[in-house]
């Protein structure tokens, strides 16, 4: 009967120490989880900041005073305007004009 006490008592002592370090690991794994939560709150809030700040670099204004200023860009207006002329380009409207006269009875 003794022996069966002390392997009872052996037992229980060595439950009781493994249910110790289970429960500080379950502590340390719930501030872990805990800081992992802080963490992406912190990130979230970041995220939500740089979409603001995206969108307010993105406005028309602000694009075009950009394009102004660092860019050198302009409005066009006729009088800065090229236009390009393609010599074949004339002949076209002709001939499908003619084309389309000698298709009709």
């Amino acid at each position: 009967m003794t022996r069966l006490n002390i392997v009872l008592f052996a037992a229980l002592v060595l439950s009781g120490l493994y249910l110790v370090r289970v429960s500080y690991e379950a502590r340390h794994l719930f501030v872990e989880v805990e800081r992992a939560q802080v963490e992406e709150r912190a990130l979230e809030t970041q995220f939500e900041q740089l979409q603001i700040e995206r969108r307010a670099q993105a406005t028309p204004l602000r694009v075009e005073k950009v394009a102004r200023e660092k860019l050198q860009m302009r409005t066009a207006t006729p009088a800065v305007t090229h236009y390009a002329t393609y010599a074949g380009a004339a002949s076209a409207p002709e001939a499908a004009a003619s084309g389309a006269q000698g298709e009709r009875p």
